[in-house]
This record gives structure tokens, C-alpha cells and sequence, in this order.
């Protein structure tokens, strides 16, 4: 007996230790799975599901980490994770979605109580968050995994989406025309589990600073 306790750990180590295989997203709308549909509760324990309705809304403005960050530090968001949206392959991963061929953006996809936050202010981090006059582009970051990207899941954020981005235009706060675009909201994929707050889990500032 003592024997087998000693050899099944050394088997097990032996097995998976250093093994690491690169998790498949996973789609958090079309999936029964529940560890594909979960997302990171910021707050679990001051919010009660059964008493309000909670609402989606999904943003692309850049590099992932630093827009998650933004929207959790909003009152009112409930919970956040990051992933891939707006293209065209299933169950891309970060290396493919880097290649530029699959179509998808990075994208933050936000859960929120609309009593306590509107969404005309979930609009106004995402503009604040990054430069929505630079094509596919977001500082360093080239490609059009980081073009600016409103994925509204209703008409209702379409419009706002719409009028919002009209006022900012006309606002004078930019030179340069807005290229930000607002399209209907496709299949979310969860990105690999290390992109999901990123910057809290590193204690890092923002994307630059990694």
C-alpha cells in the first residue's frame, strides 16, 4: 500500500507535469458547457441574479487586457472577460487570431446592471479607453485584431452606439475621423484562461508595461 501511494503521484507528475497543451476558446453565448459560458464575477457576492436583469455589451478597442481593466473598475459592470470576436473561424486562438486571417478582434464582452450603470456610459470608457481615429491600430499594435469595434447585441445599443459616436465627431476632441465600427455582435469566443485579467493577476498598469 505505501508503496503504490509513493508511485501513483511520480506517475501522475511524470504524466502531465510539464505538459501544457493551448486551451481551445470557447464560445460563452452558444455553448451548454458551463465553463465555456462562465465569466469573472467581479463582485459575486453583492449581486443577486434572480432580482435584476443583467445586460451584454461587447467592445473592441486594442489590446484586451487594458480595456478589461477599464470596464472593471466601473461601477455598475458585474462581470467582464476578454475574447475573440467578429470573425469568421470557431474556436480561434490568440496565435491565430494574430495572423490576421481569421477577421476577429480582440474584443472585451461586459455584463452589467443597467439600473446602476447605462450603456451610453459603458460607450463613454470604451471612447476614453483608447484612439478610435487609427485603423487597426492601437500604439504599437498593428493589425486588424485591434481595430476599434462596437459589437451591439440590440437595436436599441446600435442606435446609442450610433448617436454616440455622431457626438464625439462633432465634438472636436478629434482631428482625424473616427474609423470606430459598429456592427451586430457574433459569436463570442472566450479567450486561453492567462488573457482573463490579465493586467490585476500581474499587477501591471497597462498593456505597455508587461
Amino acid at each position: 500500500m505505501l508503496a503504490a501511494a509513493v508511485v501513483l503521484p511520480v506517475v501522475a507528475l511524470l504524466l502531465y507535469g510539464d505538459d501544457w497543451v493551448e486551451p481551445r476558446s470557447k464560445p460563452i453565448e452558444k455553448s451548454s458547457s458551463k465553463e465555456a459560458g462562465r465569466v469573472d464575477t467581479i463582485h459575486p457576492e453583492d449581486v443577486n441574479r434572480e432580482n435584476i436583469n443583467l445586460e451584454k455589451a461587447t467592445f473592441g478597442a486594442g489590446c484586451f487586457w487594458g480595456v478589461e481593466a477599464a470596464f472593471r473598475k466601473t461601477p455598475g459592470v458585474i462581470s467582464t472577460a476578454v475574447g475573440y470576436s467578429g470573425g469568421s473561424a470557431a474556436h480561434p486562438t490568440y496565435k491565430q487570431v494574430c495572423t490576421n486571417t481569421t477577421g476577429h478582434a480582440e474584443a472585451v464582452q461586459v455584463e452589467y446592471d443597467p439600473g446602476k450603470v447605462s450603456y451610453d456610459q459603458l460607450l463613454d470608457v470604451f471612447w476614453n479607453s483608447h484612439d478610435p481615429t487609427t485603423l487597426n491600430r492601437q500604439g504599437p499594435d498593428v493589425g486588424i485584431q485591434y481595430r476599434s469595434v462596437i459589437f451591439y447585441h440590440t437595436p436599441e445599443q446600435k442606435a446609442a452606439a450610433a448617436a454616440s459616436k455622431q457626438r464625439l465627431a462633432s465634438s472636436g476632441r478629434y482631428a482625424k475621423p473616427i474609423v470606430t465600427q459598429i456592427q451586430p455582435a457574433k459569436t463570442f469566443w472566450r479567450a486561453e484562461e492567462y488573457h482573463q485579467q490579465y493586467l490585476e493577476k500581474r499587477g501591471l498598469s497597462s498593456c505597455g508595461s508587461h
